[in-house]
């Protein structure tokens, strides 16, 4: 491949960006049929909260495995095999008729995500040079709040006029005709490759410690952890939040928010990967100050919102929040990407994705959930400011540390 940031690269990054927006639509069409699926199988808060827990707890154990197979293996793949299986067990959600069918699809959900998410950040990067690689992966990391906006529609829409069961039917199939390019993606080279192209062969105890070694990677982690609790609990509760205190129905409450998100995510996740790659060029933290500072805005923006009493000062609270919180996102990724080894990426990746996870959205929609039940939900939801103000100081901290850590990857 004599020029991977050329035609090639832009129809691997369209294609990866589309197959992304479906990893979204459907984690997050789930949520939008939280209060069509407690009526129907009559579910208490904890027991919703569960079904995300699972998938989460799911998609962090698989990650490790995945992240090892990718420095070894062909990631596309890897990831059209991921794909074609979380698209499958989306759509067994659909024949769900107990509460404990509908558990073992959504956990299977995460497993199939876990292929596709440890290699497609890499796989992204090494399509384009350095000094693009934070807007490349912000455009790749847009299906974040896209995907998740059109999961909160479709599934809203789709689930108040044909019950949540269709609606898990339709959002899986299009991923069934997707994983056949994405079968046939060129894999590009990777750079600090051992001669055979592989990873080098080392134990994962040794791994782990060369990772653990990496200041950078450990903070920049730890502020992606905090944020993933956050998010991951107000994702899963906010719709539920609207529906109970303003009275919206399942379809209207998940198109306002779904809306927001998308036009709040798409304006912050862009804007985070170009204000990241300006600030890069005078700072070696400008990605983590973008990051931060975001991060201390939307803190107060997500409390207000969670706080207000009146539906348009919380609709606009959410919209400024989200706003800040998306700059993170190619910033902190970009971060990731450049201070591991090209020849590590998959497994660096594995090992942030089981963290953030484990310590971020595996278990907070079923603590948010167990709060709710005792003290209500709006109670509960204030713990998501608290941990995005985590975020911001683990952020400023591997700040310290970043310029060192780069230039060991480099070398």
């Amino acid at each position: 491949m004599n020029d991977p940031a050329g035609r090639h690269g832009r129809y691997a990054l369209t294609l990866l960006l589309a197959v992304n927006l479906l990893n979204y639509i459907d984690r997050q069409a789930l949520y939008a049929v939280f209060p069509l699926i407690k009526a129907d199988l009559h579910l208490s808060d904890t027991a919703l909260g569960l079904l995300g827990s699972a998938f989460m707890l799911c998609y962090m154990l698989a990650a490790p495995f995945f992240g090892r197979l990718g420095d070894r293996c062909n990631r596309s793949r890897l990831a059209a095999g991921g794909l074609l299986a979380w698209s499958l067990a989306t759509m067994l959600s659909g024949w769900a008729a107990s509460y404990r069918l509908l558990l073992t699809a959504r956990s299977l959900v995460g497993v199939g995500e876990a292929s596709f998410g440890t290699v497609s950040p890499g796989l992204v990067a090494d399509f384009f040079p350095r000094e693009r690689r934070g807007r490349m992966l912000s455009l790749f990391f847009l299906a974040i709040p896209v995907g998740s906006a059109l999961g909160y529609i479709l599934g809203g829409s789709l689930g108040q006029a044909f019950g949540w069961q269709k609606a898990f039917l339709l959002v899986g199939l299009p991923g069934l005709a997707l994983s056949v390019p994405l079968l046939f993606l060129a894999d590009p080279p990777r750079g600090g490759q051992a001669p055979d192209g592989r990873s080098p062969d080392e134990g994962l105890t040794r791994a782990l410690r060369r990772f653990l070694a990496n200041r950078t990677f450990v903070h920049a982690t730890l502020s992606m952890a905090a944020m993933t609790f956050a998010l991951g609990g107000l994702a899963q509760w906010v719709p539920s939040f609207l529906h109970r205190t303003f009275s919206l129905d399942v379809a209207r409450g998940n198109t306002l928010f779904g809306m927001l998100t998308v036009v709040a995510g798409i304006v912050g996740t862009l804007a985070g990967g170009w204000l990241g790659d300006r600030l890069q060029r005078t700072s070696a933290a400008g990605y983590l100050h973008v990051s931060a500072a975001g991060f201390l805005i939307g803190a107060p923006m997500a409390a207000l919102a969670i706080l207000s009493s009146s539906l348009p000062l919380c609709l606009g609270a959410i919209f400024a929040a989200e706003l800040f919180l998306f700059l993170n996102t190619g910033p902190l990724n970009t971060v990731l990407v450049n201070v591991v080894a090209p020849n590590r990426r998959s497994l660096g990746f594995a090992i942030n994705i089981f963290a953030i996870h484990a310590l971020g959205d595996a278990i907070s929609p079923a603590i948010i959930g167990a709060l709710s039940d005792a003290w209500g939900l709006t109670a509960a939801l204030l713990v998501t400011p608290l941990a995005v103000l985590v975020a911001a100081g683990f952020a400023f901290l591997a700040g310290r540390f970043v310029a060192k850590d780069q230039r060991a990857a480099e070398g």
